[in-house]
């Protein structure tokens, strides 16, 4: 796929344009697969460096939520303190540090140590993921963000197909160390090709107190709490599916890698269409992935027992992942000029979904519930993200629409599809953002 004249096109903040559309957004997708590989890795793992470092798998999972910690706290951070330098350079640092937090992961001498590690990795990865997502968005005509969005984010469903059960394999044959390792060797791997072929951009032209405006807004705070609250059934389900498929599938070890590249084919192909239609109807297709994964959700306890109608329901349930790029579309149209600190709360969204569902699922499971248990829990929550959504949805429709002048109205119906703003959208977007496409 090569750019179009408008993707091509140098912006204000870009000092010279990319050479090929697809290297670039592939070399902003390798970030996303090695982030991917470690944090869904790492729950397939759990057993394996639980049983090394001497310690049972409840506590083993505290390096789960360390990581998310990390992500979390580190998203707005090094979004509101990096506001002043070049995407570029911030996507070379971030990654840096990422490979920095997993080789220590891989080195750690004990479980201390192994969550301090944990902590570190996860700082970069909300920052990073909102970083490409601008950069990516910036490249592309307005219309066609989403799907931009969603190749990034194929980085981190494709790691769901390959890096996730590679790693499981390894941690198997070789030990669980070797498998951070390996994401090591992929984020300076990201590092090289950032390098070689990110668009070169001037330093930011925003400031903390600006990016920090995305806070005032209650718009921000409902999209942030849908993906906080809908993508927890997910890894409720995700978090325990290694168990559940040992304990009550009965299937052998060997075969779990099968099942996490059949949840990872999944997310991919929703990460490659679902988009499509987002970019017609932004909000109804957020709607609709919601109660797909509610009902997807519901039916894991029915045929978990069954490994082929298993495969298909955790086919669907990686399906939905594809909500996370639509919900980053959304942050862009809404955060007015705090376009950086948006983009990363949302994989603090994403991560505190994260730590949400595992939580509420091991609840249920502590309680004699089973582990086939977690599918309600997961259902429960996609259902109230979709109350929170229809929250947003009634917002979204009857909010005041803003009038542009006569001149900008004809201009904006009549001009050809442009590429998203780099930094911040200009009057014309935020005209555009003011009306929902349900509207």
């Amino acid at each position: 796929m090569t750019t179009s004249p408008q993707a091509t096109s140098p912006s204000a903040n870009s000092a010279s344009a990319p050479p090929r559309l697809a290297i670039v957004l592939f070399s902003l997708a390798m970030g996303g697969f090695a982030i991917g590989t470690t944090e869904f890795a790492s729950m397939s793992l759990l057993p394996f460096f639980a049983a090394d470092l001497g310690i049972n798998e409840p506590t083993a999972g505290h390096a789960i939520s360390a990581y998310a910690l990390g992500v979390v706290l580190g998203a707005p951070l090094i979004a509101v303190l990096g506001a002043r330098f070049a995407r570029r350079t911030q996507l070379l640092v971030l990654m840096a540090v990422f490979a920095l937090g997993n080789a220590l992961t891989a080195l750690a001498p004990g479980f201390g140590w192994m969550i301090a590690a944990r902590f570190l990795a996860g700082l970069p990865h909300g920052a990073y993921f909102g970083i490409a997502a601008l950069v990516a968005a910036s490249l592309v005509p307005h219309h066609r963000r989403s799907r931009a969005i969603g190749q990034v984010m194929l980085g981190l469903t494709g790691a769901t197909i390959v890096g996730v059960p590679l790693a499981n394999l390894i941690g198997q044959a070789v030990g669980w160390r070797a498998s951070f390792g390996l994401v090591s060797v992929l984020a300076l791997l990201t590092v090289l090709l950032c390098a070689l072929f990110a668009p070169r951009d001037k330093a930011g032209r925003s400031d903390p107190l600006r990016e920090l405006g995305a806070l005032r807004s209650g718009r921000v705070w409902i999209t942030l709490a849908i993906g906080a609250i809908g993508f927890g059934g997910m890894f409720a389900v995700y978090t325990y599916l290694a168990t559940t498929l040992i304990e009550v599938t009965r299937v052998n070890p060997a075969a779990i890698p099968f099942f996490l590249a059949v949840f990872g084919v999944g997310a991919t192909l929703g990460n490659l269409f679902v988009p499509r239609f987002a970019d017609r109807a932004l909000m109804p297709t957020a709607g609709i992935i919601l109660l797909f994964a509610a009902v997807a959700l519901l039916v894991f306890p029915l045929v978990a027992d069954n490994p082929w109608l298993l495969a298909v329901d955790i086919f669907a349930i990686g399906a939905s992942v594809s909500l996370g790029a639509i919900l980053q579309t959304r942050l862009m149209d809404v955060a007015g000029e705090a376009q950086a600190l948006a983009a990363a709360l949302n994989h603090s969204a994403f991560n505190t979904a994260n730590a949400l569902g595992p939580f509420l699922g091991g609840i249920a499971i502590r309680e004699g519930l089973g582990w086939t248990s977690t599918g309600p829990v997961g259902a429960a929550l996609a259902l109230l993200g979709f109350l929170i959504w229809i929250v947003a949805w009634r917002d979204a429709g009857s909010a005041p629409v803003e009038i542009a002048s006569s001149g900008d109205a004809g201009s904006l119906e009549n001009a050809p599809a442009r590429p998203a703003p780099p930094l911040a959208p200009d009057h014309r977007s935020r005209a555009n953002s003011a009306r929902d496409p349900v509207t």
